[in-house]
Formats: structure tokens, C-alpha cells, sequence
């Protein structure tokens, strides 16, 4: 009797295991076909934001969004300097935080910034007078002149659920970098964004990769709007060229490991609306019951 008891009760066991395995491929179906239904508008409207998109990007992005895929996911955003890189990652933390908080969601979106894994060269600027003519003798625009295994090493603390303490860089002109500065609990979504970010030594910390496109004149106009808030005086043109050179170098060629290129020279509101179409998906999923099955 007792053998039977358990073959039954394994059986049924087996039974609602298949049953949501089925469902769980369905409801996965489902979202990849609302996502490329969204993305495929989105590229077909004359003044899209996507430049390019990758094939794997609406099935990598539906594993997350149904729960099929049950972690936390993280985002690297890069771009050339005054490519519009913290503008877009910032209107997507409002979007994302916006719709967490009518939904009652908590830890929702935590971000890491690139710039604050700098190394301190403080000392040096002291010696050479000013960051202005420190900068003319150090290239802060390789990515040897960040700690980027740092910065993977918290991004993986940070998606395995520990709460990490985060180096912060003063970007003002003194090149301070203090280390264990911002405390930062784990969230559902980790993002980054920064030159370096799907460089070699961290892009693998990323499950989805965006490159930021800007045209070299709104680029260079952004970075001497930026070059005279940071004081760089007549070091702006010397700056400016290295950096274009490093780019060629260094940020350019990150490009191919992006899963989306977006326009950085979109109006703000075009990206806080597509991450909201995304966003719609979720909402059709948890908040309104969709009849998957019918």
C-alpha cells in the first residue's frame, strides 16, 4: 500500500514538473513574440533609436523577462567619451525605477559606474600643478588606466545577491579615488556603463551588451561643453585628440561585441519610451493575468 502511495504521489510529482515545463516554453514563446513584434517597430520607424540588433538579443532578453531564466541579469553600456552613454543609462534607471515603484517592486535596478574604477592618481596631479597639465602627460583614455577586474569581481558579488562596497572617483580634477565608499545591495538588474565597459577584461560580466553611436560632431561639441566645466583650458585640444585617437583603438572595436547599437543623438524621450514597450511585456505577465492559454 505504501509503495503504491509513493509511485502515485512521484507520478503526480512528475506530471506538474512536465506540465510546467510546457508552460514555462509557451509563456517563453509568447514573450519572444511581443519582444520581436516591439523591437522590429521600433527598427522600422524613421527615427529609431537602434541602429543594429543582434539576432540573440529578443531570446536572450525573453529568458529573463517570462522567469525562465530565474537570476539577476546585469547591462554594460559603452560608447566614446560625450557619446550620450550616462544620459541613455540614467533615462533607463528612471524608466525602470518608475515602473518598480507602481508595482511595488523592490531592489529593482542598482548601477555600477566605469569612471569610478580609475585608479587614484592623486599624488601625481599634485606634482604636476593641476589635473591640466597632468592630464597632458597621463592617458586616461586606455583601459589600463582602470581597475577593470575590480569592477567585474563587484559585478559578480553583486549578481550573486552580496552586498558589495563600491570605489568612488572624484571627477572633478583632483583624480582622488577613495575604495569602499558606496554601499550597494544586490538588485535584479546590475548596470554599467563607461568607455571601457565591453572592453576584454569585464565585458563577460554582462548578459546584454549596448554600444552607444554618436556622431563625431554632436561628440565633439558635448565634450568641450564638458571640457570647460572640468577646467581643462588650453589642454582641451590635446585631450580631445587622444581621446579620438584611443577610441579607434580601444572603444571603436567593442562595438561587435554589442547585442544592440543605439543612437546616442535620440531625444530622451524615444528611449524611456521603448524601455516601456519592454516594460509592457513584464506588466502583461505578473499585473494583468494574460490568457496564454486560450
Amino acid at each position: 500500500m505504501q509503495n503504491t502511495v509513493t509511485k502515485s504521489f512521484t507520478s503526480a510529482k512528475q506530471h506538474l514538473a512536465q506540465r510546467a515545463s510546457k508552460n514555462n516554453i509557451i509563456l517563453l514563446k509568447h514573450v519572444e513574440k511581443r519582444l520581436k513584434s516591439i523591437f522590429e517597430e521600433e527598427m522600422s520607424s524613421s527615427d529609431s533609436i537602434l541602429i543594429k540588433v543582434s539576432d540573440s538579443i529578443i531570446h536572450k532578453l525573453a529568458l529573463f523577462l517570462s522567469g525562465y531564466t530565474d537570476r539577476a541579469c546585469s547591462i554594460g553600456i559603452a560608447g566614446e567619451t560625450a557619446s550620450g552613454k550616462s544620459t541613455i543609462t540614467y533615462d533607463i534607471i528612471d524608466t525602470i525605477q518608475a515602473f518598480a515603484q507602481e508595482y511595488c517592486v523592490n531592489n529593482i535596478i542598482t548601477r555600477i559606474n566605469t569612471d569610478d574604477y580609475y585608479y587614484d592618481r592623486s599624488e601625481m596631479v599634485r606634482k604636476a600643478g593641476s589635473f591640466a597639465e597632468f592630464a597632458k602627460h597621463y592617458d586616461l583614455d586606455v583601459p589600463e588606466a582602470l581597475e577593470l577586474e575590480l569592477m567585474k569581481k563587484h559585478i559578480k558579488q553583486l549578481l550573486n545577491g552580496e552586498t558589495v562596497y563600491l570605489p568612488k572617483y572624484d571627477m572633478s580634477g583632483t583624480a582622488i579615488r577613495k575604495d569602499n565608499v558606496t554601499k550597494t545591495l544586490p538588485a535584479k538588474i546590475v548596470i554599467s556603463e563607461g568607455l571601457f565597459t565591453l572592453t576584454e577584461k569585464v565585458v563577460d560580466a554582462f548578459d546584454f551588451k549596448i554600444y552607444i553611436d554618436v556622431s563625431v560632431e554632436a561628440q565633439k561639441e558635448r565634450f568641450y561643453r564638458r571640457a570647460e566645466e572640468r577646467s581643462l583650458g588650453s589642454s582641451a585640444d590635446e585631450v580631445y585628440k587622444n581621446a579620438s585617437d584611443k577610441a579607434k583603438i580601444h572603444i571603436h572595436p567593442t562595438a561587435k561585441m554589442a547585442d544592440i547599437i543605439v543612437s546616442g543623438e535620440a531625444d530622451r524621450a524615444a528611449y524611456k519610451h521603448f524601455i516601456n514597450k519592454i516594460l509592457s511585456v513584464v506588466k502583461e505577465l505578473h499585473f494583468n493575468n494574460i490568457l496564454l492559454y486560450s
